[in-house]
């Protein structure tokens, strides 16, 4: 049967979408292909209607249980045999997988990258007659892309052991992203390839600086209500939190994250598959490939990983081609957390950098000031007219000369070393006398008071839009200050101009202060704490809060103690816990190991520290008698501890703990500083 009857009969499609015709027909003639098509564009049909074409069985390597799951009963419900072999299946819907198999019906056998790994894979694969290797989500093999799947880097193997063509399909991946791809699954050897219109019309895109993000959450949702939506947080907690929040708003809405139950997974699954309305908050780990053709809006609750990322999460609204909405939150929060990500990564550092130069596109995509598809579309290498489908479009921002405002803001970073987060430096630019400015002096600065022509939100929102330009960045090796970059150097040296929008800075001004645990430049050191807090106590197979609390923490982040004695004044740390903990807590405020001898540790704290501090100093002046060509000497650790301790400048008691031989070089000198200290 030709291409165009199964496409009719089985698909029930009168005529292929633009490009999937020339795709069909070059994965049907046995060439290796590679399409780049965007969501919702029909990359599926591009091997599901050759698997049909062809003799044996195409396999099907894709990342997620979801989307076999989703894309094996669609084409069970056109009558075409089609399974998969994942650790979601029930044992009766193995055993019908390995019939079908075993009888030479199965055309589609989908099957995750990670079973790759298991050394009986290849032979079954052999055995079952495999002709056709189909990988979706093919981005996934890059160490590049934003999802990188270790397991896809089997997938070259296993073409070259089964002798057979293959076809890789993604809906997003950059010029760099392809190359991989090529790599890895070609061996080099050039696929012939699809590059197709990224341009998703149907979508409208919107961004929105935080301003009570999970009421913009709430209200977004409340306009269209009854319709099927994604909401995408950071974190798995905070799906469950914004779930409830948007039930208790009477909407229909479960959440769904990596962290639950397989069971329940499926569930979630299988009640969004169902369900009209229903609304599903979640991590990425749900959606990929989702098939659901009707969810009419999707929205971030917190900034996508990089600008790929959010092409693909956003593409998972409208795939049926109806009008579909999107809204990405973002704040300097979010752009603080991504930037740690990758700085903190083990990736190599030019993997680092092109990481950060895909966070900068979706930066320069949320902060845009015209149309948003052009910016987007412009990343990917084409050039659209302005699109009227988005917020900018819709309506245009109020935009200003932010100039002045950007060197004030360059110049208060400078002065300060380069140390400090956005709190402490709108205190500067305010002229705001805080103990933390008074006590370093930078009420003396040039810059103290020069910005008081806005308020500390209107700032707040000056440094985000900074960050969102890649003017500044958050340091991670001092805990989140901000440094300047580059690309701020013309504007500061007068050479170029940088427009602000207005409109964001205005509305930041009406928002309510955040109750944090910490302010905004000691949040970084203690995320850092907790951090260093949580490996310890997992360590020791202990609750964290045994090692400190966390008032203990906050403490430590506010004062920033820079030796075990000033540590030791913090409150909820005793002489065990300074012991035992203090070390390492004191390397993660000073970057710095901390490297002191266990019989000074012990008294630190104490009036006893200084004195043995001022005793270790006298012992190295003289360690080679008073006119330095003695034969060297000096005193164990624990003897200047126990001449430390001593609680007047008694002769004898120095020397029962010297001996004559040290009480001769050092003792004198050992009283002195005795009674100066008593």
């Amino acid at each position: 049967m030709t291409a165009q009857a199964l496409l009719k009969d089985v698909f029930g499609f009168d005529a292929f979408r633009p490009g999937q015709g020339e795709i069909v027909d070059a994965v049907n003639d046995g060439q290796n292909v590679l399409a780049i098509m965007p969501t919702g564009g029909g990359k599926s049909l591009c091997f599901q209607l050759p698997a049909l074409m062809r003799d044996g069985v195409t396999v099907v390597i894709s990342p997620l249980i979801a989307l076999m799951r989703d894309q094996v009963r669609a084409l069970q419900a056109l009558g075409v045999e089609a399974g998969a072999l994942t650790s979601g299946n029930t044992p009766e819907e193995t055993d019908q997988v390995w019939q079908a198999l075993e009888e030479r019906r199965l055309k589609l056998l989908y099957i995750a990258p990670e079973r790759l790994g298991a050394g009986s894979a290849i032979g079954m694969l052999r055995r079952v007659g495999v002709s056709l290797i189909a990988v979706d989500e093919a981005h996934c093999v890059s160490q590049w892309g934003h999802d990188f799947r270790p397991d896809y880097l089997r997938i070259g193997e296993l073409r070259r052991a089964l002798d057979v063509p293959l076809a890789a399909f993604t809906a997003t991946a950059d010029a760099e992203t392809r190359a991989e791809i090529v790599q890895k699954l070609f061996d080099g050897a050039e696929p012939r390839s699809f590059l197709r219109g990224f341009d998703r019309p149907n979508l409208h895109l919107a961004f929105g600086a935080k301003n009570q993000p999970r009421q913009q959450i709430l209200g977004f949702a409340a306009a269209r209500k009854g319709q099927s939506g994604i909401v995408y947080c950071g974190t798995r907690a905070k799906t469950e939190t914004l779930a409830k929040a948007l039930r208790d708003d009477g909407h229909s809405a479960i959440h769904y994250h990596g962290g639950m139950d397989a069971d329940d997974r499926r569930e979630a699954e299988q009640k969004f598959q169902r369900e009209d309305g229903l609304i599903v908050v979640a991590t990425v780990a749900f959606g990929m490939g989702v098939d659901k053709p009707d969810i009419r809006w999707v929205a971030h609750a917190d900034l996508p990983k990089s600008i790929e990322a959010y092409y693909q999460e956003i593409g998972r609204a409208g795939r049926d081609g109806a009008p579909a909405e999107t809204l990405t939150l973002f704040g300097p929060e979010d752009i603080r957390l991504r930037r740690s990500q990758i700085d903190e990564s083990l990736a190599p550092p030019e993997r680092r950098s092109a990481d950060h130069a895909r966070l900068n596109a979706l930066l320069g995509l949320a902060e845009a000031l015209e149309c948003r598809r052009k910016t987007l579309l412009g990343y990917f290498g084409e050039t659209p007219e302005k699109c009227g489908r988005c917020d900018l479009c819709d309506q245009p921002p109020d935009v200003f000369d932010g100039t002045t405002a950007v060197r004030k803001a360059l110049s208060a970073i400078l002065r300060t070393g380069e140390s400090f987060g956005a709190g402490h430096l709108i205190d500067i630019l305010l002229g705001t006398e805080t103990e933390k400015v008074i006590a370093r002096r930078h009420d003396q600065l040039q810059t103290f008071g020069v910005g008081k022509e806005y308020d500390r939100r209107q700032w707040q929102a000056v440094f985000r839009q900074m960050m969102g330009h890649d003017l500044i960045r958050p340091d991670p090796e001092r805990h989140g200050a901000l440094r300047m970059t580059d690309t701020a150097l013309p504007i500061l040296r007068d050479e170029a101009q940088i427009s602000l929008r207005r409109d964001t800075i205005r509305a930041a001004s009406r928002r309510p202060a955040i109750k944090t645990l910490v302010s905004e430049e000691d949040a970084p050191l203690l995320s850092a704490l907790k951090a260093k807090r949580r490996a310890l106590s997992e360590a020791a197979k202990m609750p964290a809060y045994m090692v400190f609390n966390d008032k203990t923490l906050i403490e430590m982040a506010e004062r920033r103690p820079e030796t075990l004695d000033q540590l030791s004044q913090i409150n909820g740390i005793g002489t065990k816990k300074l012991q035992t903990y203090g070390a390492a807590f004191l390397e993660v405020i000073t970057g710095a190991e901390a490297r002191v001898h266990p019989s000074r540790m012990k008294l630190a704290g104490q009036d006893a520290g200084a004195v043995y501090d001022a005793l270790l100093k006298v012992q190295t002046e003289l360690s080679r008698g008073s006119d330095g060509t003695e034969k060297p000497l000096s005193c164990s650790a624990s003897q200047l501890s126990k001449v430390a301790k001593l609680h007047r400048p008694d002769e004898r008691a120095v020397e029962q703990v010297l001996g004559d031989r040290r009480m001769e070089r050092f003792g004198a000198a050992f009283l002195d500083v005795l009674r100066h200290a008593s």
